[in-house]
C-alpha cells in the first residue's frame, strides 16, 4: 500500500523554523529535583500490583527494622555484663 505525499507527516528534511520556539532551562527546574522512580522485577509487581501496595510494604518494612535495630536498656546491660566477664 503506496501512501499519498500530503498525509506522510515526516519530511525528508527540516528546518529549524519548522520545530517552533525552544525554551531554554524548561525542564531544569524538575531535573534539579530528580527521580525516584524505580523499575522492578515482575515477580515484584504481582506480588504489590499498585503504588500503594508497594508504599505499604516498604513502609512495614522500614517500621520493622527501625524496632529490630533500637537499643533498649535491657541489650545494653547486657553487653555490658557480657564484656565486664
Amino acid at each position: 500500500m503506496r501512501k499519498d505525499k500530503e498525509y506522510d507527516e515526516l519530511r525528508p528534511e527540516y528546518r529549524r523554523e519548522d520545530l517552533g520556539k525552544g525554551v531554554r532551562g524548561k525542564y531544569f527546574e524538575s531535573y534539579q529535583k530528580g527521580t525516584n522512580l524505580v523499575l522492578i522485577s515482575p515477580d515484584v509487581a504481582k506480588a504489590f500490583p499498585t503504588e500503594k501496595a508497594v508504599n505499604e510494604a516498604l513502609r512495614s518494612l522500614i517500621d520493622l527494622a527501625q524496632k529490630s535495630t533500637r537499643i533498649t536498656n535491657r541489650s545494653t546491660e547486657r553487653a555490658k555484663k557480657l564484656h565486664a566477664g
